[in-house]
């Protein structure tokens, strides 16, 4: 009986034993499985998240082979689309705009849309653009690509590049500082961050030029002259390490947003040009003609001169420039407004200087006839400027004679064919009362209107 009980026993421990050796067998695997999971893991972390989802779902094809493999079809399968979309040319500049039409903006409160690539939004993927055509944005194209799987034979630009898009064009000082004019708000909020190169679109053309009264307005707010990347290879993309890029100008920023940045772009000027504020006790209101030659010009320019030389003699401490933008240097301009607190100018893109005056200067504007019934909002972009830059446009005196069109008043016809350049006239007792009346009002805008010799940011 004892001995019957004793083998049980040793059968039972001898069970027992088995079960444990296999338990731990068991157990030994699964940490070596969880360590080899973990280090594969581990390498994968630099793919593109798209391969990375892949490979987990693969687990036996985690060769470095395979990942090359699946790497070069992430290349090829970078897809370019027109920067310019013809399926929305009704309506260009509306939401996501028919330039790069895929992508969205992002926007915070207060700043002017944009977008940023690498971004969350992108995926951390790169703008890649390719094409040289310059007279049809749909022979240009756009895509975007892993930093770790490039479109095969792609450029890749390092540093910060801004990409810009303008409706209109570069040589035009509004049009051009319109569209410069966001990317420096930009770069205030993001710690005063420098472009290295810049990529110039107009409807999706490539530009290649900018006009000289911008590039030094760019170069004195950057302190380099801005470099404008030229795309020699239509086979050869052009990615970029960082990207930027504007499509809606300064819309959507606030009012607020737009006085800083014009002070800013006041001040770098006038610290470009080593234009200080003048050390003088003597009370002195600046008056300037800044006049135009051939479209939009006065037909009688020593008359409207005379109505303002009288005008201005009448008060105090009052003195008469007449100057012709065309003739004058950049920084001639930035020193001229310096000493302007009234200016008066017919409509046009001289009078993007205005808001280099101080602020709670004057602007006088002057429109041919024709303008006010068809120029529809183009006729008040000065208007605008002036409010967003801190100045006071005091109003516009459209002409109520001239020539005639042969077509009704009324027909948009007689803008293109008569109205847009034809020359402007003048009324002696409207713009004495007129001049009498803003100088009156400059002493009460010019007290405490300090300027800006030394720049807050950047």
């Amino acid at each position: 009986m004892a001995t019957s009980v004793w083998r049980r026993l040793v059968a039972c421990f001898s069970s027992l034993k088995f079960y444990l050796t296999v338990l731990c067998l068991v157990a030994t695997v699964f940490v070596l499985l969880q360590i080899c999971s973990f280090q594969i893991t581990q390498h994968s972390l630099s793919l593109p998240p798209a391969l990375l989802t892949y490979l987990k779902h693969q687990p036996g094809q985690q060769s470095e082979n395979k990942t090359a493999y699946l790497v070069e079809k992430l290349r090829e399968s970078v897809t370019f689309l027109p920067l310019k979309d013809i399926r929305f040319s009704n309506k260009p500049l509306e939401g996501h705009t028919w330039f790069m039409s895929s992508l969205f903006d992002n926007q915070t409160k207060g700043e002017a849309q944009y977008q940023d690539f690498p971004s969350d939004s992108s995926k951390g993927r790169l703008l890649c653009l390719k094409g040289v055509d310059e007279h049809d944005g749909s022979w240009n194209y756009y895509a975007l690509a892993w930093p770790e799987a490039l479109p095969t034979n792609a450029i890749l630009q390092k540093g910060l590049t801004f990409v810009s898009y303008n409706q209109y064009d570069y040589g035009n000082l509004w049009h051009g500082l319109t569209a410069a004019f966001p990317f420096v708000s930009w770069s205030l909020r993001n710690q005063c961050e420098k472009p290295q190169k810049w990529v110039l679109y107009h409807k999706g053309e490539l530009r290649y030029w900018m006009g000289n009264w911008l590039s030094e307005i760019l170069t004195a707010t950057y302190g380099q002259e801005p470099e404008i990347i030229h795309f020699v290879d239509v086979n050869k993309p052009v990615c970029f390490e960082k990207a930027v890029v504007m499509r809606h100008n300064e819309g959507g920023m606030s009012r607020e947003r737009r006085l800083e940045v014009f002070d800013h772009l006041r001040c770098k000027a006038r610290n470009y040009c080593n234009i200080s504020s003048p050390e003088t006790s003597n009370p002195r209101i600046g008056m300037t003609l800044l006049m135009r030659t051939g479209a939009r010009s006065f037909k009688n320019e020593s008359a409207v001169i005379n109505v303002f030389k009288r005008e201005c003699e009448r008060v105090e401490g009052c003195v008469l420039s007449v100057s012709y933008s065309n003739n004058l240097t950049f920084c001639e301009q930035v020193d001229l407004m310096k000493k302007t607190d009234v200016l008066v100018s017919p409509h046009g893109a001289q009078l993007t200087n205005l808001f280099l005056m101080d602020r709670n200067s004057s602007v006088m504007e002057f429109f041919p006839k024709g303008w006010l019934k068809l120029a529809g909002v183009g006729q008040l972009v000065y208007k605008w400027g002036a409010n967003w830059s801190g100045m006071r446009h005091e109003g516009a005196w459209h002409d109520p004679f001239g020539e005639t069109c042969k077509f009704p008043d009324t027909d948009k016809r007689c803008m293109s064919l008569v109205y847009k350049n034809a020359m402007i006239g003048y009324n002696e007792t409207y713009f004495g009362e007129w001049a009498r009346l803003v100088l009156s009002k400059v002493p009460e805008h010019n007290k405490g209107n300090g300027s800006l010799d030394v720049c807050p940011q950047c």
